[in-house]
């Protein structure tokens, strides 16, 4: 694929350069600026001024002007041209002959030191080893002679550096730095003449083709290879560049950055360095000499000299991506880098990148088109703009200028085709949901997020209520009426709340839920806006809902209150009281909020208490009066009455007391109650004679007495076993009760006070367990007691001991120590040792106490004993 990256320039014609003689001929050019010296056939050396300019048309045009010429004398053609201009010489090479001229007035300057003769060809180093300033160096070679020589060329004189010998003479040569890079007569080879080293290339036919050496770069050569190709090879010997594909009658190469052009006998071709692709074609016969001068690419037949002149980087990409060639368009991109400013380059690859973003997205390449938008930091507005009515209509922005792209508008560049419209929305909402989390924003979240809406909205995406939830920038005058237009009511009711207007999304949201609007988003809307005033802060909005909520559904309703903080947890606190006093007309609703109060929250509030318990009980005796009541209908809310009056101590008792003594039915929690009153006798015999539920008079006493300490329990436990056994009840009494529970609960009694409360009937097989385990439990005790006596004694002992240890040292008995009293020796250790540390037998100390039984001892400052 083509692209114009030169324009042929007619530069030097055929009547200024020879006039009338026909037998003239071009032999070689060189360029320093804007002069251009020519050297001909018959020995002289012509000098041009270029002054290139601009047509109308914006083409590129040249003048040349003739300032000089000079005949060198030698009759012989004038075979290379290398300006010096540090120097303001020209190296001339004729006749075998190496000269030096003066660049203005071409005359011959005249050079002391060594004379170069025999010279086949020679090339300047463009990276000198010696970095003389006011020298040039050059490489030689020397008709029929297996050696190079370097010569460093001065203003007056020229002086051998180095031979350098070769393995066969060569033909051609570069040179850069210490690297040669020749061609022998059958192969390519590098030579370091700084260590001596060599590298062969690869081999080629002197005989077929004429070779070509070029350096294009530090340590960089361009060789013509065997199959016509263009090798690039480093002074390593390795390629760092795939080569390109040239014909096999290629007589000249010239590098102007990023491409090669060479020269065969019709054409001239134009590669590039970058991806090795033929760019450009341009015919051209008789082609003689291409060589490139800073930047300037000089083509000439024997009779014209003509400029390549390239086309300006940012026209040739913009010519690519024209024909939508975007990867050749990124890579010439890259590669002009290196001729490009770096700010400049930065704008330039930006826009690069954004044109060919626009270019794949318009070819639906939406992977692609986002990574280039993506390195190319485009505007996103720029991506929105496309589709129509997505901006705001506050938004400011204008499109870039010149355009990105080519196209009006989304519908453009669809042409009708709506599945290609919803693709192009669907990839702008990935693109924008990535983007909004980003810097690529650039400021302009308010159009993102607003453009994001609608689009969500449009296409009933389930991401729409996410961003509405969190924190976003859609503008509310322009989302409003798109999310009204789409149905998406419960969603605007969710973007008013984001800008603080609660009463609006509150009107919306219960119109839905009445059926004023139709909006399927949540079929649980009703529960949400329940939940909605629960937290809201705004009380006038609250307690303008709640009675229409509690209308609805008391039991979902009072939850605005009993998920609502309590006093001091958050701002829009309530105050339990009022709630009560407003719910009086919503019977379910008071009861439930009570409950949380009592139940869940642990509010320690008399008034609360008494009113649950009253509300439950009221509950119950309306279910009780019901004939066609049934038992499981009744069974919960007596449970529920019953666990209240258990568990709280705090409501009112003799009130609840009496609203229960007109039913006879409530006997359970009446003993309940008169547990609470510490009216025991009276609770037991309701249970035990009225209700006969014996295991509810035993869970009695164990509920009555669970804050309370054993003595109490088992007092209770006392008080049952006579209620059991009291002789003034019909029957005789609950024998079965009472041996039941002297035998399931014998540790919670005293048998000696049992056995005086048992009838003489009874024999004592039948509270043989209770007996079993009193004895068990006496004797138990006993030996506990004597455990423990056994062990305060030790422990008294031990103290003892550690005594005597802290307070003096020990006494010495031997059988050799005579008694202080009877003063006869110790046949035993036993002793007793009296104040003084004076040790005696111990029938002697008890015979003294004995006579003597009202003297006490005292201790003395040792207190022995």
């Amino acid at each position: 694929m083509s692209v114009k990256a030169f324009e042929l320039v007619p530069t030097v014609e055929r009547e200024l350069l020879m006039g009338d003689k026909p037998r003239i001929a071009i032999e070689c050019v060189e360029c320093c600026g804007q002069h251009l010296y020519v050297g001909t056939n018959d020995c002289f050396i012509h000098h041009f001024l270029l002054e290139e300019r601009t047509s109308n048309k914006g083409h590129p045009t040249f003048s040349a002007q003739k300032l000089l010429q000079r005949y060198l004398g030698l009759k012989k053609p004038v075979a290379e041209l290398k300006a010096a201009s540090a120097l303001e010489r020209l190296v001339v090479l004729c006749d075998g002959v190496i000269v030096v001229v003066d660049m203005v007035t071409l005359e011959v300057v005249p050079t002391g030191g060594v004379k170069i003769k025999g010279a086949a060809a020679f090339c300047v180093n463009e990276n000198p080893v010696n970095d003389d300033p006011f020298g040039v160096e050059i490489g030689v070679i020397l008709a029929r002679k297996r050696a190079v020589h370097i010569y460093m060329v001065y203003e007056d004189r020229v002086a051998l550096v180095k031979e350098v010998a070769t393995p066969e003479p060569p033909c051609a040569l570069g040179l850069d730095g210490c690297f040669l890079c020749l061609a022998l007569s059958s192969q390519y080879v590098i030579l370091n003449y700084g260590t001596g080293s060599s590298q062969d290339l690869f081999p080629y036919n002197s005989e077929e083709r004429k070779p070509i050496v070029k350096r294009i770069g530090r340590e960089e050569f361009l060789l013509a290879a065997p199959g016509g190709l263009g090798m690039f090879a480093s002074a390593e010997g390795i390629s760092q560049r795939a080569p390109v594909k040239w014909s096999e009658s290629v007589i000249g190469a010239a590098v102007c950055f990023p491409y090669v052009l060479a020269l065969d006998e019709g054409f001239v071709t134009v590669h590039s360095m970058l991806d090795q692709q033929l760019k450009q074609t341009l015919s051209f016969r008789d082609g003689l000499i291409l060589q490139d001068f800073e930047g300037k690419v000089v083509l000439s037949s024997s009779k014209e000299v003509y400029v390549l002149v390239p086309l300006p980087l940012e026209r040739q990409i913009q010519d690519l991506l024209a024909g939508r060639r975007v990867e050749e368009a990124l890579t010439l991109t890259e590669g002009a880098r290196r001729n490009i400013p770096k700010d400049k380059f930065q704008i330039l690859r930006k826009r690069i990148l954004q044109q060919a973003g626009f270019i794949q997205f318009g070819q639906l390449q939406f992977l692609e088109a986002k990574e280039h938008f993506r390195k190319g930091q485009l505007d996103v507005r720029e991506l929105i703009s496309l589709y129509p009515l997505l901006l705001p209509a506050s938004s400011s922005f204008t499109r870039c200028h010149p355009p990105l792209h080519e196209f009006a508008d989304l519908n453009h560049l669809a042409q009708g085709d709506q599945e290609k419209v919803a693709r192009c929305k669907r990839f702008l909402i990935s693109y924008l949901n990535e983007v909004r989390s980003t810097e690529g924003t650039n400021g302009f979240l308010e159009d993102v997020d607003t453009a994001l809406l609608k689009l969500y909205a449009e296409a009933d995406h389930d991401s729409l209520l996410d961003l509405l939830a969190s924190d976003n920038a859609c503008l509310l005058a322009d989302s409003a009426p798109w999310l009204e237009k789409y149905h998406k009511y419960f969603a605007l009711g969710l973007l008013y709340h984001y800008n603080g207007q609660d009463a609006a999304a509150l009107q919306l949201w219960v119109k839905v839920v009445n059926g004023d609007l139709q909006d399927p988003t949540r079929s649980d809307l009703f529960e949400y806006v329940v939940d909605f005033l629960s937290f809201c802060s705004n009380m006038d909005l609250v307690w303008k809902y709640s009675d229409w909520a509690l209308q609805r559904d008391q039991r979902i309703g009072v939850q605005i209150f009993t998920k609502r903080p309590v006093d001091g947890e958050l701002r829009g606190q309530i105050n339990p009281e009022n709630v009560v006093t407003y719910l009086q007309k919503h019977c379910e609703a008071l009861l439930i909020y009570l409950e949380h109060l009592v139940l869940d929250r642990r509010i320690q509030k008399e008034k609360f208490h008494t009113h649950l318990a009253v509300l439950y009980t009221d509950r119950v005796l309306a279910l009780l009066s019901q004939p066609s009541a049934a038992e499981e209908t009744v069974s919960r809310p007596r449970c529920q009455l019953q666990r209240l009056l258990k568990e709280s101590s705090l409501y009112r008792v003799q009130l609840v007391l009496g609203k229960m003594e007109s039913s006879g039915q409530l006997l359970l929690e009446r003993a309940i109650l008169h547990g609470r009153l510490e009216e025991h006798e009276k609770a037991l015999n309701i249970l035990v004679h009225q209700l006969k539920d014996f295991p509810a008079a035993e869970e009695y006493c164990t509920w009555a007495s669970a804050s309370e300490d054993p003595t109490y329990r088992r007092r209770l436990f006392h008080l049952l076993l006579g209620t059991y056994l009291d002789p003034d009840v019909p029957g005789g009494g609950n024998t079965v009760a009472a041996v039941d529970l002297l035998n399931q609960h014998a540790a919670m009694f005293d048998p000696v006070k049992v056995l005086h409360l048992l009838p003489e009937g009874w024999s004592l097989q039948l509270i043989r367990p209770f007996l079993s385990g009193a004895v068990r439990g006496s004797a138990h005790a006993m030996r506990t007691s004597q455990v423990a006596l056994g062990l305060a004694c030790s422990e008294n002992l031990q103290l003892q001991h550690d005594r005597m240890r802290y307070r003096g040292g020990p006494v010495f008995v031997s059988e050799k120590k005579g008694c202080h009293l009877c003063h006869n020796t110790f046949s035993e250790p036993d002793c007793v040792c009296l104040p003084g540390g004076v040790a005696v037998h111990t029938h002697c100390a008890t015979q003294r106490l004995r006579n003597s039984p009202t003297k006490r001892w005292t201790d003395n400052g040792n207190s022995h004993t």
